[in-house]
């Protein structure tokens, strides 16, 4: 990759939207909203579909996420995709889908790496390229 930011968000809102609990698995869909601050300035919506297993715990999920705001000083928007097999020590995979970049953002492709540390606290690192 070509260039590298980093920053922090802090979740704004968690909405759970629907829910089917059935034995073995509870499935749900939420809406996320976050702000963002550092390379990355702006905000972003998230919807999520998620797995918790048997006994309430993470299990899965994937998302789609649309941001919006500022990438080092550029103004644009593009979608991240996330996957993950749950929260047991799995890798975390989140991706800038190629296409969606607009304005300033055109063309952006990348990886996004995030951290939560022991106390909440979400910072970020984003290592894109602009085509």
């Amino acid at each position: 990759m070509g260039d590298r930011t980093s920053g922090a968000f802090e979740v704004t809102a968690f909405e759970p939207e629907e829910t089917d609990e059935q034995p073995g698995a509870t499935l749900g869909r939420v809406r996320i909203t976050k702000e963002f601050t550092g390379g990355l300035t702006g905000a972003s919506v998230v919807r999520m579909l998620s797995v918790l297993d048997g006994s309430g715990g993470p299990a899965a999920y994937v998302a789609v996420e649309r941001f919006t705001g500022a990438l080092d000083g550029r103004p644009g928007s593009f979608v991240l995709q996330h996957s993950a097999p749950g929260s047991h020590g799995e890798r975390l995979s989140i991706r800038v889908v190629a296409g969606t970049g607009t304005d300033g953002l055109a063309g952006i492709t990348g990886v996004f790496e995030l951290e939560v540390d022991e106390e909440g606290r979400h910072t970020y690192v984003l290592e894109y390229e602009l085509g």
